[in-house]
């Protein structure tokens, strides 16, 4: 395998709301690329991408699957057929379920670029939005592909401008369509200023470059203009000679300067197309070749050396010191556990050792693959730019740096949400005990979102999700892969504890039981942590060593532990602020134990003073309805606690934006779909925690409090 150029790569990823076909997208690629020489379709659960049984079965992706492709840039067939030169990708087809978001986080942590797909039926829907945020984020530079112009609806530059909107963003169409809905055949490309239009017989993969229909010159002339307009005001040097003559800008001249306003997330470029009826898909992969960054295109990517503490950049060079962050780990029935790794320096060999900087140990890698979906192509070496998947290694976890053992490097991690919900579960058999224990370590290790503990009180094994749908799946994985069948309770809430308010508190902990005793006196101030913090924020300011030094940090240990299990309920409490002030010791009978003791006690017995209180999810909902049922459905919304944010039309449909507790939410489907006759359709994601109303906290603690009496 030779050195490949850099600059012929591309690292993208594929996101956008559930079904706007973000799928069947990846596999026209891969048709269109050569490396599948038949299309799957996901209706008829034959995708490569979707290879789980799950995702074949629900016609969704439930993991985002990578793949590797080759790509001859411009468009073969282009009647001038000029030099075409290779580029190879690899793509990321992310799902658009919001129980899944977890995938599309660690995906665009290790991608160059994005293809954000809208539907030019539906426009921007609520997945769009999280996704878009979660690009914004990282910092991911885009191109926007309106799918489904075949579609009866179809509005692609109503689309351009709901993006432009609703996402706040400089949406530009580069692109008009050919005909709309069932007449949609080619693309005005309004760089080039001529039109494409594609063969139907040989399912898009033939075209013909042809001049732009008469009807739509004036439209042509009116986009175009707006185009350039975009691009001078980007670029200094094309603005004079805009304003001179705008004709004078050459088509070179566009693209150079697109391509900077994209990676600067200045223009959003707007394509569109119909993947399913084979047009339009060339046109993007074009597109992504020439305004999507390469790995080079960045100087570098920023971490810590810990062990100076300072940062440095690693260059995207072969010869620079190794290093690479693993974004996903997977299990694979033939070869075992997979870390997926974006490699962003250097070069490494298979049967090689790299250091992971989180555990501070070597790792030998004894085997590199390329991934197609979830088939593996061994490689001999990896090189910057690239991404891979590792076998051999011990432990591996989502979000780790490995690097070169002599030039240690942390890159920056990745933010999961918390889990919102939970259900009990319990192997049916005797037999099944330790394989449940070992299936749900493995699910754990694949899904940074996904959590299992065991309740303290009633000793059962309680899994935590983003979703119903999430725990569907991991049920059911729990069956098929790892054959164990288990029994499972209802949902539960995950709830959280907050304190409210400052309480002052002195905490006395004697024992005596002949012999040596226990002592230890603290006096501390509880109160909220301030907004955006999490965990413990611990300050001492203890003088004249009334508690000595050393049993300060088991005074810290303790409250932390005291975290973990609320006062009122035994949730946990997400964040807070202790200051210890005073205290006093015994010279024999205080020992570090003692001072973690009198923490634990001392926080319980304050947090009544403190006014902790239960805090509930809150979910941000959205329901898409034709109009007639509008009133059933708000007034169902407001019976669950339901507080409307807005009221709007899409697509000939009334749009219903609510915030609701998670805690209303159980069934909520089956629910709407009896609302409507099945015509509604709802999408729900988590938002933030909010104080539960009294009365329903004092049942919460009262349902805590009768499964610890069980």
């Amino acid at each position: 395998m030779a050195q490949r150029d850099l600059k012929y790569t591309r690292n993208i990823g594929i996101a956008a709301h559930i079904d706007a076909g973000k799928t069947t997208t990846t596999e026209r690629i891969l048709f269109y690329t050569g490396v599948n020489h038949k299309m799957g379709e996901t209706h008829e659960g034959a995708s490569t991408m979707d290879w789980m049984e799950q995702e074949a079965e629900r016609g969704i992706t439930i993991t985002s699957a990578a793949t590797t492709c080759e790509w001859k840039f411009p468009m073969e067939n282009a009647k001038e057929l000029p030099e075409t030169k290779n580029y190879h990708f690899n793509i990321i087809d992310t799902p658009g379920h919001v129980d899944f978001t977890v995938e599309v986080n660690r995906s665009l942590r290790v991608l160059d670029g994005l293809v954000f797909l809208f539907s030019a039926v539906d426009g921007v829907e609520p997945q769009s939005e999280t996704n878009w945020r979660l690009a914004d984020n990282y910092k991911v530079p885009r191109i926007g592909f309106v799918n489904k112009m075949d579609r009866q609806g179809s509005n692609f530059l109503g689309v351009c401008q709901q993006v432009k909107d609703m996402l706040k963003s400089n949406a530009v169409p580069i692109v008009l369509s050919i005909g709309e809905e069932a007449d949609f055949k080619g693309i005005v490309d309004l760089v080039k200023n001529r039109a494409v239009i594609w063969h139907e017989d040989t399912l898009g993969a033939t075209f013909d470059v042809v001049d732009i229909p008469d009807e739509m010159k004036e439209e042509a002339r009116k986009y175009r203009a707006l185009l350039i307009e975009e691009v001078a005001a980007y670029d200094e040097n094309l603005l004079e000679k805009f304003m001179e003559d705008e004709d004078s800008i050459t088509e070179d001249e566009v693209h150079a300067a697109l391509r900077a306003a994209v990676m600067d997330m200045s223009i959003i470029p707007m394509v569109c197309g119909s993947a399913f009826k084979n047009k339009g898909v060339q046109f993007l992969l074009d597109a992504v070749c020439r305004y999507l960054p390469s790995p080079t295109d960045k100087e570098g990517i920023v971490g810590v050396n810990p062990e100076t503490e300072e940062e440095e950049i690693r260059k995207p060079d072969v010869k620079a010191p190794f290093s690479a962050l693993a974004f996903k780990i997977a299990t694979d029935p033939f070869v075992g556990r997979l870390a997926f790794f974006r490699a962003y320096s250097g070069r490494l060999d298979a049967g090689s050792y790299v250091l992971n900087n989180r555990s501070g140990k070597k790792e030998r890698i004894s085997r590199i693959y390329q991934m197609h979906s979830n088939k593996q192509k061994a490689l001999d070496f990896i090189e910057a730019g690239d991404i891979g998947a590792a076998v051999g290694f011990k432990d591996i976890k989502t979000g780790d740096t490995l690097s070169d053992e002599k030039h240690p490097i942390v890159l920056e991690s990745m933010d999961f949400p918390d889990p919102v919900i939970g259900i009990a579960v319990e192997p049916k058999t005797k037999a099944d005990v330790d394989k449940l224990g070992m299936a749900l370590a493995k699910l754990a290790e694949e899904d940074p979102t996904f959590q299992v503990k065991t309740d303290e009180a009633s000793g059962q094994t309680v899994i935590s999700g983003m979703g119903e749908l999430h725990l569907d799946i991991i049920v059911d994985r729990l069956r098929r892969e790892f054959k164990v069948e288990v029994s499972q309770g209802e949902p539960q809430v995950e709830y959280k504890e907050a304190v409210t308010r400052k309480a002052e508190h002195r905490e006395v902990y004697k024992k005596q039981s002949g012999g040596r005793g226990k002592f230890a006196d603290i006096v501390f101030t509880l109160e909220p942590a301030e907004e955006g913090k999490e965990g413990l924020e611990f300050v001492s300011e203890i003088k004249g060593g009334n508690v000595p030094k050393e049993f300060i940090p088991s005074v810290e240990k303790g409250f932390k532990m005291a975290m973990q299990n609320g006062p009122l309920a035994g949730y946990e409490v997400e964040s807070m602020k202790v200051t210890l002030t005073d205290g006093s010791y015994h010279d024999v009978d205080s020992d570090q134990l003692s001072f973690e003791l009198a923490a634990k006690l001392g926080f319980k017995n304050a947090a009544k003073a403190a006014k902790a209180v239960i805090m509930e999810p809150i979910m941000k909902l959205e329901v898409l309805t034709p109009e007639e049922n509008m009133g059933d459905i708000v007034g169902d919304l407001n019976r669950r606690r339901g507080q409307m944010s807005s009221m709007g039309d899409r697509a000939g449909a009334k749009v219903v934006k609510a915030e609701v507790p998670l805690s209303e939410m159980f069934g909520y489907v089956t629910t709407l779909r009896t609302l409507s006759s099945g015509r509604a359709t709802s999408t729900m994601e988590f938002s933030h925690y909010a104080e539960t109303p009294s009365h329903i906290s004092e049942e919460v603690i009262a349902a805590a409090k009768g499964t610890a009496n069980v």
